[in-house]
């Protein structure tokens, strides 16, 4: 363990290597930001089509619109996961010692490179993609439920989604954002070790879901979930707002 937490995490960056530090990886997560978040939201309208949504339609219920959140999330590792897998080397190798394998990557393209030559691409590019199947489905199941029952309870008596205005989005979209995470939390935590292990022989999902659990126990598991959740609420606010603002542009724009 190199910190004793979040607080310690910071100043210690900071005084190491400056406020950069704290931006280290910062490329890769950007750019599949932009590819995740098109993607899910591109699979969440395709799912409710599947279930039953029809244009001009009565809105499905909750539980179809969370299945459809789930389905759009079991899409998203495609993207998102050779993505964290880069994150989250280029950030464990600041702080890792030369001795376990890392110091040794120039930048996101140079971690693809290297792994894809070193570990191939199912077992390399795309290792933690288990770990991140099991994060993202119940996590998106959550993620969309939680965004569409506020939108729903906070509509007029008689109306609809469409009737809510951006302080509903930006409510909804925050503790959607917090409930993303408290889903399957220890399955981010079990990703983030299985990707920046050096070792590509390790264990997988469940060996080392238990390794974690019986060495530091539920704690170790949920290791950063406050800085985490702290971090999604207004990020996720700002997700959702955008997205509805977006839509209804180009709604707009069609009429």
């Amino acid at each position: 363990m190199v910190y004793r937490g979040a607080w310690h995490c910071l100043v210690h960056t900071v005084e190491t290597r400056g406020w950069r530090g704290l931006y280290t990886g910062i490329t890769s997560p950007l750019l599949g930001s932009m590819a995740e978040n098109a993607l899910l939201f591109y699979a969440y309208g395709n799912f409710k089509k599947a279930l039953g949504e029809v244009s001009g339609g009565p809105e499905l219920s909750l539980m179809h619109l969370s299945l459809a959140g789930a389905g759009a999330g079991a899409t998203v590792p495609l993207v998102l996961t050779p993505v964290e897998l880069v994150k989250c080397r280029l950030q464990v190798q600041s702080s890792a010692s030369s001795a376990a394998g890392f110091r040794r990557y120039k930048g996101p393209v140079d971690v693809i490179k290297k792994t894809l030559r070193e570990e191939g691409f199912a077992k390399g590019l795309y290792r933690g993609n288990t770990a991140t199947l099991l994060r993202e489905v119940p996590g998106n199941f959550m993620w969309y439920g939680t965004y569409e029952g506020i939108c729903k309870l906070m509509a007029p008596e008689g109306g609809s989604k469409k009737d809510v205005g951006p302080s509903v989005h930006l409510l909804g979209g925050a503790l959607a954002g917090v409930m993303y995470w408290t889903a399957f939390y220890p399955a981010d935590t079990v990703k983030s070790m299985i990707q920046s292990r050096p070792d590509p022989s390790g264990k997988g999902f469940a060996g080392t879901f238990l390794q974690i659990y019986r060495n530091e126990g539920v704690a170790g598991l949920y290791r950063g979930w406050g800085v985490t959740v702290a971090r999604a609420a207004p990020a996720h606010a700002l997700i959702f707002a955008t997205y509805e603002a977006t839509m209804n542009l180009l709604n707009s724009s069609k009429e």
